[in-house]
């Protein structure tokens, strides 16, 4: 028979194990070390072993070893993704692996509106703290007008050509099905047209009558005379922030539509899908002719008489409003 000093040596033993085994489970369940959220970038090609490094340099879990350990006993078959990931303030070491093994990286997105000519498209991606790398200025009409989402890390240049071939498939696309009988000949053509088409206009209701409207001037060899041809010159499409001068409106180059007839020679901004396909499928109108209505869209006229009468009551309207 076993005893009594056995007996209590046995069960000292067992009440060690029972205590080591809770607590070795607890450090995988347990409340973690982490005092606040932070993202966490798990490096491409990352093995175990490295990633647990980072984590307890970080303050995410207590010991590398001991993570790698419970982690390969405990883990499962989810490998660990390379990203960026979001951990909550005292995660447990379970719930790390859990979040690194899943699809829940973080989401970084940057935007670029219809109508953001190449300049800002330019300073919008050098601003992006989380992108690397130097860009030039995109040729103008290049970018396709959406939000795209990036790594942290990610190279400028690797986002922009992603903006670049979105614009080339959708041109091509767009270019497919366009309606018979068109005034542009060729897509880069279509695409000059809807750079102006995109400035001219704000209202998406608008679009085809205004692509309709211009298709009409390049028949018949009329001058487009559209603002912001004017303007483009001067600032590479941002706002001018004045009204546009006698001189300017004179001045003889490649994007002065009221000094030329036809299209500029490059676009003017990035069009969006929709101001591509209004070229594409404009609206069959008699309109040559289009004046601010004073809510933000047009009135158009098919005649020069009819015109100059829109034209007074826009400078009526301007007249109550006190801007003139």
């Amino acid at each position: 028979m076993m005893s009594r000093r056995n007996w209590i040596l046995v069960a000292a033993i067992g009440l060690a194990a029972v205590i080591a085994l809770w607590s070795f489970v607890g450090g995988w369940y347990g409340s973690g070390p982490l005092k606040e959220d932070r993202h966490f970038l798990v490096p491409a090609g990352a093995s175990l072993s490295a990633v647990a490094e980072r984590l307890e340099k970080q303050g995410v879990v207590r010991s590398a070893q001991g993570f790698t350990l419970r982690a390969r006993i405990f883990g499962g078959s989810g490998a660990i993704k390379a990203g960026e990931f979001a951990i909550p303030a005292h995660a447990s070491a379970s719930r790390v692996l859990a979040i690194l093994s899943s699809d829940e990286m973080v989401r970084r997105f940057v935007m670029v509106p219809e109508g953001m000519p190449s300049i800002m498209v330019y300073e919008r991606l050098k601003a992006q703290e989380h992108l690397s790398g130097e860009i030039s200025t995109p040729n103008e009409g290049s970018v396709l007008p959406d939000s795209y989402a990036y790594e942290n890390g990610e190279p400028r240049a690797a986002v922009l050509r992603r903006m670049q071939a979105a614009m080339t498939q959708t041109l091509k696309d767009l270019w497919e099905k366009r309606a018979p009988g068109i005034a542009v000949k060729t897509p880069e053509q279509a695409l000059i047209l809807a750079s102006i088409v995109e400035k001219e206009t704000g209202k998406p209701s608008e679009r085809r009558t205004v692509a309709g409207l211009y298709s009409n001037r390049v028949r018949i060899g009329m001058p487009l005379q559209a603002d912001p041809t004017i303007i483009y010159p001067i600032t590479k499409g941002k706002p001018l922030g004045r009204r546009i001068r006698q001189s300017e409106i004179r001045a003889v180059n490649d994007y002065n539509t009221y000094t030329m007839s036809g299209l500029p020679k490059h676009p003017i901004t990035n069009p969006g899908r929709e101001s591509i396909a209004a070229v594409l499928n404009p609206a069959k109108t008699d309109a040559l002719y289009m004046v601010a209505d004073g809510t933000g869209g047009h009135v158009f006229a098919a005649t020069l008489a009819e015109h100059n009468e829109n034209v007074k009551k826009w400078f009526a309207i301007r007249r109550e409003r006190g801007e003139i």
